[in-house]
């Protein structure tokens, strides 16, 4: 079992930064892959980015490659998304994943995060 907990979500202006974290309880943190899916408003949730179990392979949606960054600290249990460049479309509550593998460039999940909206003014 992984519980999940997301932060750092909140409103910024666009052309502006934020990060992401999400907190994993469990021992077994480091042998899940790990991504970040997003939904706006009257739209489905969507794949953002995922990252392997060893932080050696990262995995982008083309609408975010170049902006974000997904990275994780296995010592900490802690999965994070830096958001930079961030445009109105951006708008979305983001939700932290887990699962046991990335597959064809998206993340099977197991688990889900609670969520944290990211609002961003034009």
């Amino acid at each position: 079992q992984v519980q999940l907990v997301e932060s750092g979500g909140g409103l910024v202006q666009a052309g502006g930064s934020l990060r992401l974290s999400c907190a994993a309880s469990g021992r077994t943190f480091s042998s899940y892959a790990m991504g970040w899916f997003r939904q706006a408003p009257g739209k489905e949730r969507e794949f953002v980015a995922a990252i392997s179990w060893s932080g050696s392979r990262t995995y982008y949606a083309d609408s975010v490659k170049g902006r974000f960054t997904i990275s994780r600290d296995n010592a900490k249990n802690t999965v994070y998304l830096q958001m930079n460049s961030l445009k109105p479309e951006d708008t979305a509550v983001y939700y932290c994943a887990a699962g046991i593998m990335v597959v064809a460039g998206s993340l099977p999940v197991d688990y889900w995060g609670q969520g944290t909206q990211v609002t961003v003014s034009s």
